[in-house]
């Protein structure tokens, strides 16, 4: 890893703003889009970047903001990479996101959020905290494959009951769904039990399916080739070099994830979820003033 001292922390505006605290990612996973060469890495992408200067940046722009929001963070590179451990960096900007009274939306693959479960709950006490946590596959063997440097989705499953267990609102993302890999009835249904089990408020998912460009693609078919051979040829007949490719079960699974998510009155899909994780109501600005 390197560090930077950044010129900015927060990009968006209104009544939500977002932060990427690193850049680049350590968990490995096979998929993954911020690889792409459209994001403009100029380093490694296992190199992370570390802006060190993070939590003063934050603390500076939050003084400065007059109405309380939502701040987000983990869209691009995960929070909860090993290198958090040590620098708990993310932890330091909870830290002020709570000392000034804004509502917190954490989004990881890592159990490694449980280290902060205090001041999630302080969070969502003051103001609004929700955790997303992304599960990909049930079958935890393949999700040491498709995810290899990052605990498994039985652990991550855990984190839900435990963030439950506190009162802290949950949003799983069930992306992205692999053709031939993990685009299965059995699959989807067996993550969707899990999400009704532990009270998860939404589910995210972006039409059953996988997208690929320049820079990912090469490494996810570098890793078919590698765990799946015959994949990547399957692929090329079927996609060429398409941006998105859905799953050929896409219809059918989409409607299954929606099914299940009416009945047991689970928010589904980006629009309904990404609206109540960017929200803080009026009423939580209101209960937070009684609370301190």
């Amino acid at each position: 890893m390197h560090f930077v001292d950044a010129k900015g922390i927060l990009t968006g505006s209104g009544g939500y703003y977002g932060m990427n605290i690193y850049r680049g990612c350590s968990h490995g996973c096979i998929y993954c889009d911020s690889r792409s060469k459209c994001y403009q890495f100029t380093h490694p992408f296992e190199d992370i970047e570390v802006k060190q200067n993070a939590p003063e940046l934050l603390k500076k722009a939050l003084k400065s903001k007059r109405k309380k929001c939502m701040i987000g963070t983990g869209a691009m590179s995960d929070p909860y990479m090993h290198c958090e451990e040590e620098l708990q960096l993310t932890r330091k900007c909870l830290e002020i996101i709570l000392e000034h009274g804004f509502g917190a939306a954490v989004q990881t693959k890592s159990d490694r959020i449980l280290r902060d479960i205090d001041l999630l709950s302080e969070i969502n006490r003051s103001a609004k905290c929700v955790v997303q946590m992304t599960l990909t596959t049930y079958d935890d063997e393949l999700c040491r494959i498709l995810e290899p440097n990052v605990c498994i989705t039985r652990r991550r499953i855990e984190v839900l009951e435990r963030m439950q267990e506190r009162g802290i609102p949950t949003v799983v993302w069930l992306t992205p769904t692999l053709p031939f890999i993990n685009d299965t009835k059995e699959n989807i249904t067996a993550i969707l039990n899990e999400c009704v089990r532990t009270g998860v408020k939404g589910i995210i998912d972006f039409g059953m399916g996988l997208t690929l460009r320049e820079g990912d693609r090469e490494y996810y078919y570098a890793a078919l080739d590698r765990y799946f051979p015959g994949m990547k040829e399957r692929y090329i007949r079927r996609y060429g070099n398409a941006y998105e490719l859905p799953s050929p079960n896409a219809k059918e699974l989409t409607g299954l994830c929606r099914n299940i998510c009416k009945e047991n009155r689970i928010l589904w899909g980006p629009d309904h979820c990404f609206k109540y994780i960017q929200e803080l109501p009026e009423k939580y600005r209101q209960l937070s003033i009684f609370d301190l």
